[in-house]
C-alpha cells in the first residue's frame, strides 16, 4: 500500500524531503505550482508544503478532498485561509522554532548597519567617494534595545544584545527575567528605546500597532526595526517621522506590499531596506524543511 502522498509548493530543503521519502511518503515536488494548477492538483494528495509564494486559499482548501494537513515551512501563516481550515477540520502546522537565530542575528546585524552607516559607507566606496569625514556613526554599547514581542526570536535577541552591553527593554514579562530584560510598559518602552524592533505575528489586532502615535511616543533619533511582517507598522507615518528627523533611521526586511511597488520610504537614505531575508539562510532552511516534515509525520503516521 502505497504511503501518504505530499505535494511540496515551494523549494524547500532536500532534507526535509528525504525525511518524508524515508518514511514512505509518496512527496512531489511542484515549486512553480500556479494556483490554478494547484486547484486541480491538490486533491489528489493527503498533505501540501508551503513557503510564502503559494496561497493556500479556500478555492484550494475546499478543493482538497483528501487533504488532512498543511504545512507552512516557515513562521507566519498570512499565506493561509486559517477560517477555512478550521472549518473544514485541516491541521496546520508550521516551524516557528527554526529561523529564531537568524532573524535575530539579522537585527544584529541592521543594528550595526543603522550605527555605523554600513551601507551608505559601502555605497560611497563602489561610486568612487572618500566620506569619512560624513560618516560618523554611534556604539550599541550602553545604547537601549526595545523589544516588542518577545517570543522565540525576541529571546534570541535580547540574550545577543545582552552580550553587546546593551540594555534590553520588553513589553512582555515571558522569560524576560531569565534573558536579562527589563519588563515595562509598551509607551515607556517606546521613551526609553535607542533601537526598537518588532517581533510579533500580523493578526488584525497588530495591524499598524506602530503608527503616527506610536512613533511620535519613540525618543528624538531613535531606530525602528522591522523584520516581522509589514502591515505592523503604518510605512506612511514611519516615511513621515524618518524625513522630518523624528527618527534616525530604520531597517526594514518586510513591506505591506512585497515587493514594494512604492519607493518613497525604500529610497530613502536613512532607510536600510532588505528582500524579505529573515530566513534566508542554510541552516534555517534545512531547519524549517525538517520541523515540517517531522511534524508532519507525526499528524499524518
Amino acid at each position: 500500500m502505497d504511503g501518504p502522498r505530499v505535494l511540496v509548493c515551494d523549494h524547500i530543503h532536500d532534507d526535509g524531503v528525504n525525511i518524508l521519502r524515508e518514511a514512505g511518503y509518496i512527496v512531489d515536488l511542484r515549486t512553480s505550482i500556479t494556483a490554478s494548477e494547484l486547484v486541480e492538483a491538490v486533491g489528489d494528495f493527503d498533505a501540501i508544503v508551503v513557503r510564502s509564494r503559494t496561497k493556500v486559499t479556500e478555492q484550494v482548501l475546499e478543493a482538497g478532498k483528501r487533504l488532512k494537513a498543511v504545512a507552512r515551512a516557515g513562521v507566519g501563516l498570512d499565506n493561509i485561509d486559517l477560517k477555512a481550515v478550521k472549518r473544514l477540520g485541516i491541521i496546520v502546522v508550521n516551524s516557528p522554532e527554526a529561523p529564531s537565530n537568524a532573524v535575530a542575528e539579522l537585527v544584529l546585524g541592521l543594528m550595526l548597519s543603522l550605527a555605523r552607516r554600513i551601507p551608505e559607507a559601502d555605497d560611497s566606496m563602489k561610486k568612487g567617494k572618500w566620506i569619512k569625514k560624513q560618516l560618523t556613526g554611534i556604539e550599541l554599547k550602553g545604547k537601549t534595545l526595545g523589544i516588542i514581542g518577545f517570543g522565540r526570536i525576541g529571546y534570541q535577541l535580547a540574550k545577543k544584545a545582552g552580550a553587546l552591553e546593551m540594555r534590553v527593554l520588553t513589553a512582555r514579562r515571558a522569560r524576560g527575567e531569565e534573558a536579562g530584560v527589563d519588563a515595562v510598559d509598551l509607551n515607556e518602552l517606546l521613551r526609553s528605546s535607542d533601537f526598537v524592533t518588532v517581533h510579533v505575528p500580523l493578526l488584525p489586532q497588530t495591524k499598524h500597532m506602530i503608527g503616527t502615535e506610536e512613533i511620535s511616543a519613540m525618543k528624538d533619533g531613535a531606530y525602528l526595526i522591522n523584520v516581522a511582517r509589514g502591515g505592523v507598522i503604518d510605512e506612511e507615518a514611519l516615511r513621515k517621522a524618518l524625513v522630518s528627523g523624528k527618527l534616525a533611521g530604520a531597517a526594514l526586511d518586510v513591506y505591506e506590499e512585497e515587493p514594494p511597488q512604492d519607493l518613497s520610504l525604500t529610497g530613502l537614505q536613512n532607510v536600510v531596506s532588505l528582500p524579505h531575508i529573515g530566513a534566508a539562510t542554510v541552516e534555517a532552511q534545512r531547519a524549517n524543511s525538517t520541523v515540517v516534515a517531522e511534524k508532519l509525520i507525526k499528524i499524518l503516521g
